[in-house]
């Protein structure tokens, strides 16, 4: 599907709706991954919709059926699903090298720039101006979270079966700090088990069916035949799985051989790559996972820490579990990975390998999995358990809320005082999201302004 160049998207999107588009050079494509990895904000629904308005609409490279085919299959699978749309309609266009560069560019800026910010955050965050920014992001992630455990549950919560699947994970989380893996696994059981009982209870569907716009005629139509790389072949297959484990055990061998196999970045890139397995229903569903292994278990950065990488991750592109590039080189410097006076390079070093191990199983997933995982779609016996998955997750992220809450009004703890500035910036927060719909960036741009404002006028306060 890639051979000659074409025109200009403006002149394929003047051109008339029923001729479909001159096929994209490999070029052309590289330069639209490129520039999406740095325009990709607003978390994976501004993602999508960024996507589908330049794919779909005006450069029609893929039509709404296909596109929306692609974006189930995605959301069926561990991972951000954002990423792996565009490494799924990248590899569709120009095969494996494709979809790599598409997933790779998705996230590469997002990583640089988070390393920069990280640095920017250990070296200067005691200065009152950074200081104070951060004491108005907090809230607003805490709100954030909340936001997206309730966007969750309205798409998840359809009935008491799942409102009770929920409320247990909530429970058992929370009183009984249950690991979330084992979450994730009792809740697909019970999907998978209670659908060949009850199939009305967990048929939720994908919840992306009903009209379907029409652009014009796309380069990828709905009857255009699946290309000859998109179809299922054992051998593709056992092929792509060699390549991705190659990859996970030649980079694990290195650095077990250079660094042991309890150091911190040979421990870093196991447990990222249980982390990237365990991600259904977004970032914000394995945030848990992540609080629980790498500041309970691990240590490699505090709770308040952990608040403060998540404001960054939502301020910058890509998907938001590149939250865990900072987790990353916040690890690696305070661990000093590569020694005290390489601290810059071991937490660079430590947020490359933790991005490398967290989105490789996602390469994976799409490269592999895709022509396979096509013709089981729809089918309730693979969609049941990520229901049931889905509004465990709602608990789940729940308890992160409150979690957040907790750091952010009692700092010093319940034994210290009750921080009341933070919590009307919260207070405000919510409303903003809930009742008016304020987008994410003003949002953040807002309670980051009115937390330097109090930091500077009440600091006693503080």
């Amino acid at each position: 599907m890639s051979t000659t160049a074409r025109p200009s998207p403006d002149d394929a999107q003047q051109a008339a709706p029923d001729m479909p588009p001159a096929p994209v050079s490999f070029a052309e494509a590289f330069r639209f991954w490129l520039k999406l990895g740095f325009i990709s904000f607003g978390g994976p629904a501004g993602q999508i919709a960024i996507m589908h308005a330049e794919l779909v609409e005006r450069r029609r490279w893929i039509s709404e059926r296909r596109f929306l085919h692609a974006l189930n299959y995605c959301m069926l699978l561990p991972g951000p699903e954002a990423q792996q749309l565009a490494t799924y309609i990248g590899w569709l266009m120009h095969r494996t090298w494709g979809g790599i560069v598409a997933g790779a560019l998705f996230v590469l800026p997002a990583l640089f720039i988070l390393i920069a910010l990280s640095w920017i955050y250990l070296r200067f965050g005691d200065v009152p101006l950074v200081a104070g920014l951060f004491y108005g992001l907090k809230p607003a992630v805490t709100a954030l979270v909340l936001h997206a455990a309730h966007r969750i549950g309205t798409r998840a919560l359809k009935n008491r079966w799942m409102w009770g699947i929920a409320l247990a994970s909530f429970v058992t989380i929370f009183a009984f700090d249950t690991p979330f893996p084992a979450i994730v696994v009792a809740a697909g059981l019970i999907g998978w088990f209670g659908a060949r009982r009850w199939p009305q209870v967990f048929a939720l569907g994908g919840g992306h069916d009903g009209a379907q716009a029409q652009h014009g005629s796309a380069l990828i139509d709905d009857h255009t035949p699946t290309p000859a790389h998109a179809r299922f072949s054992r051998g593709h297959l056992l092929r792509v799985l060699i390549a991705g484990l190659g990859l996970f055990g030649l980079v694990m061998v290195v650095l077990v051989c250079t660094q042991g196999v309890q150091a911190t970045l040979t421990q870093m890139a196991w447990f990222f790559t249980k982390a990237a397995l365990l991600t259904f229903g977004g970032a914000y569903a394995v945030l848990p996972y992540v609080y629980q292994g790498a500041v309970e278990q691990h240590q490699w950065l505090s709770g308040p820490q952990m608040i403060d990488g998540l404001a960054l991750g939502e301020t910058t592109p890509g998907p938001l579990i590149m939250v865990v590039a900072f987790v990353g080189f916040v690890g690696g410097w305070l661990k000093q990975v590569l020694g005290p006076d390489a601290l810059f390079l071991g937490g660079a070093l430590a947020a490359t390998v933790v991005t490398f191990f967290t989105f490789l199983p996602s390469f994976v997933f799409i490269l592999a999995g895709g022509p396979l995982v096509e013709a089981t779609h729809g089918k309730l016996g693979f969609t049941a358990p990520l229901s049931a998955i889905t509004a465990a997750v709602v608990g789940v992220i729940l308890n992160l809320a409150m979690f957040f809450a907790y750091h952010v009004l009692w700092p010093q703890g319940f034994g210290g005082h009750f921080d009341w500035p933070s919590a009307l910036i919260g207070a405000a927060a919510t409303v903003a999201l809930f009742r008016f719909k304020v987008g994410v960036m003003p949002l953040l741009g807002a309670c980051a302004a009115i937390g330097l404002s109090v930091s500077w006028l009440l600091p006693t306060l503080r």
